[in-house]
C-alpha cells in the first residue's frame, strides 16, 4: 500500500471515529469481564464461605456453581454484544473507508 493512501486512510473521519469508538467499546466491555472474573476470584480468595454456601437444606450444590457458571456465560455474552455490534456499526464504518481509499 502506497504511503500516500495510508495517511488519507489515518486521516479520514470514519477512520478516526472506528478506532475510538471500537478501542472505547473494546476497553468497556473488558473492563465490565475483568471485574467480574476477579469479583469472583476475590470473593473466593476473602470470603469462600459465600460460595460454599448450600443452595438449599441438605443441597450438595453450592452457591458456587451457578455463580461459576454465570461467570462463563458471562464471557460469550460480552463476546456476543461485541460481534454484535462490530457486525453491524464497525463494519459499515470500515466498508466506507474502504469503499473512500478505492475513490469510489
Amino acid at each position: 500500500m502506497k504511503q500516500e493512501m495510508v495517511d488519507r486512510i489515518k486521516n479520514d473521519p470514519d477512520f478516526i471515529q472506528l478506532v475510538t469508538v471500537r478501542t472505547k467499546f473494546a476497553w468497556t466491555l473488558t473492563i465490565v469481564m475483568l471485574v467480574i472474573y476477579f469479583g469472583f476470584v476475590l470473593t473466593i480468595a476473602f470470603d469462600p464461605s459465600i460460595l460454599g454456601t448450600p443452595l438449599s437444606a441438605g443441597s450438595v450444590t453450592t452457591v458456587g456453581i451457578p455463580v461459576g457458571v454465570a461467570v462463563i456465560i458471562s464471557a460469550f455474552l460480552l463476546t456476543g454484544i461485541y460481534v454484535r455490534r462490530a457486525n453491524g456499526e464497525f463494519d459499515e464504518l470500515t466498508r466506507r473507508i474502504k469503499s473512500k481509499a478505492k475513490g469510489e
